[in-house]
């Protein structure tokens, strides 16, 4: 997989692809990262890439021509264009495995008062990562890469992602290490039984209560299997 991020701040990408398992993808060859500094594309004698709104307003626009034009040297026939600005469609976990499955993403970084409209001509999705606004899509655009990423095959094993936070639907369940016994709070008896079925059902009654608790909204759209509906009567009744 390769990604491409256009952005005016290269430099803040840096330390993103040398650490932690961003860097590690990156060595085995398993993702193509390149940071493209779109400035570097402008027309203008000032090397300027935004400009004061028609109609008047606060801040300024990225213009159309750098933009675009980085959009048209970076593009390929396998390539998928993201906008990233508040506007568009939030990220979820459903999501980044839609975009893990692309061969060549390119992610497009907004900065000031947005991009010029016609812009929006040579994208094919806008992307945000919540209700809030940031300074400018790096961060966003790096919060995209690690929520990918870590998907493309070969990464992280199947296993690991497989049982995260809205992968199943579900908050994840908590986890435990060593020492069993920590200032009076001891791991649950169940999950040093060696009973592999016990430990499954306790995850998912975890699971079940954690997102009852923080995020009932996802139980409201859950098409329930009969032990789930179970596990969640037991819940409500302890």
């Amino acid at each position: 997989m390769k990604i491409s991020v256009l952005t005016l701040f290269p430099e803040i990408f840096t330390g993103f692809q040398e650490t932690s398992i961003i860097k590690k993808a990156i060595l085995k060859g398993l993702v193509d990262y390149e940071v493209i500094d779109m400035r570097s594309f402008t027309e203008d004698k000032h090397n300027r890439v935004d400009d004061y709104p028609y109609g008047g307003g606060a801040g300024l626009v990225l213009m159309c021509q750098p933009v675009i034009d980085a959009i048209k040297a970076t593009r390929t026939e396998s390539s998928v264009v993201v906008m990233l600005t508040p506007q568009g469609r939030t990220l979820k976990q459903s999501i980044a495995y839609e975009l893990s499955t692309y061969d060549h993403l390119i992610l497009l970084c907004g900065h000031y008062e947005g991009f010029d409209e016609r812009i929006r001509h040579y994208v094919d999705m806008e992307m945000s990562i919540g209700d809030y606004v940031l300074t400018g899509g790096e961060t966003a655009a790096m919060v995209i890469s690690d929520a990918v990423i870590r998907l493309v095959d070969g990464v992280i094993t199947k296993e690991s992602h497989e049982d995260d936070s809205f992968s199943n639907g579900l908050l994840e369940y908590p986890h435990y290490t060593r020492p069993r016994d920590y200032e009076g709070l001891v791991v649950p008896d169940v999950l040093i039984s060696g009973h592999h079925e016990n430990v499954r059902t306790f995850r998912l009654k975890e699971s079940l209560r954690k997102t009852k608790r923080v995020r009932p909204d996802l139980l409201e759209s859950r098409e329930m299997t009969d032990l789930e509906i179970k596990l969640l009567h037991e819940i409500e009744n302890e």
